[in-house]
């Protein structure tokens, strides 16, 4: 779009529209591609009493309990939920990026703030979903942890029925707060991606090749989600809310003081490294997933692009 068009068409223009729908097909079938491994980490975070640690032991103990496609429980609404939250995102990352720019140069500190801006956005309208999803996903598990109280849903809608009625609609929005910190994880992954891109080209200005690509972003993203993941345990912790609890500790869930516990409380039982349980499938899958998101999104939106006889899509967020 020119930069003499207005601001409001640049928030609903097709382009925005294009980015956001080649974001949420490759989340789709990236996150598809490698949901089992989804499941192992979100397992690994929230049955504190299971001893395995390693992906494999896992996923083996899930198949052989629960059933060769226990790995995959919860896929619907977990890809359901995926859609939206990358729709929003992408469509809010775009359309911001085209407003505020307006035919300026682009630059590192002004994609972090719209990235940021786009997360909290994405996190307020999506959240619903996630904890609908997470709790429909650990449905019919078996829990080492006794204090763990099972759920009975028969689908989205029903959950989204109960949770209202029995915990009121407050809880569709349980893990919030550490959502909306966790927006940190991909400006934290953009900083150390953009310093590791400029160390290679240094004093050479040259393009940096695929696999150089692919490498630094697959550090930036490791590192990025090893430094979040405490909060992101937390944060499929109060997702979840099905574990029992003394009245008094009800309210803290949902604030600061709730997260505070939670941590303090993990790190009591279990030490440190009780923060990290399930890192190791949240790598394998974090790292994976996005390498194949990206690809898949890039491919949709420049053929998308082409076909329409639009010029090159802008550059994608990362």
């Amino acid at each position: 779009m020119a930069p003499e068009d207005s601001k409001v068409p640049d928030v609903f223009s097709y382009e925005s529209i294009v980015h956001a729908v080649a974001g949420a097909m490759g989340s789709v079938t990236a996150m598809t591609v490698f949901f089992p491994l989804d499941t192992a980490r979100l397992r690994l975070q929230v049955d504190e009493k299971r001893k395995s640690r390693s992906t494999p032991t896992i996923l083996a103990e899930i198949i052989k309990e629960e059933g060769l496609l226990a790995p995959y429980r919860g896929w619907l609404p977990v890809i359901c939920s995926l859609c939206c939250s990358n729709f929003v995102y992408f469509y809010c990352f775009h359309s911001l990026k085209s407003s505020w720019l307006q035919g300026h140069r682009a630059s590192p500190g002004k994609d972090l703030v719209i990235g940021i801006i786009a997360g909290v956005v994405n996190v307020l309208v999506t959240t619903p979903l996630w904890v609908v999803n997470t709790r429909l996903k650990l449905q019919g598990a078996k829990f080492r942890n006794t204090d763990i109280r099972p759920t009975h849903y028969t689908g989205m809608l029903d959950a989204f029925s109960q949770i209202v009625r029995d915990e009121g609609a407050g809880a569709l929005w349980n893990g919030t707060f550490p959502s909306l910190l966790l927006v940190l994880n991909p400006a934290v992954q953009f900083m150390i991606y953009e310093g590791l891109k400029r160390q290679l080209r240094m004093g050479i200005h040259r393009e940096l090749s695929a696999s150089e690509v692919f490498v630094i972003g697959a550090i930036a993203k490791a590192v990025a989600t090893t430094v979040t993941y405490p909060l992101q345990t937390v944060q499929s912790i109060l997702r979840f809310g099905q574990h029992r609890q003394q009245a008094e500790q009800s309210r803290l869930m949902s604030s600061l003081k709730g997260v505070t516990y939670l941590l303090h409380n993990r790190v009591r039982k279990y030490g440190v490294l009780g923060l990290f349980k399930g890192l190791e499938a949240k790598l394998l899958q974090t790292v994976l997933t996005a390498a194949l998101m990206f690809l898949i999104y890039e491919k949709i939106a420049s053929f998308t692009f082409k076909a329409m006889g639009l010029k090159t899509p802008m550059s994608s967020r990362r």
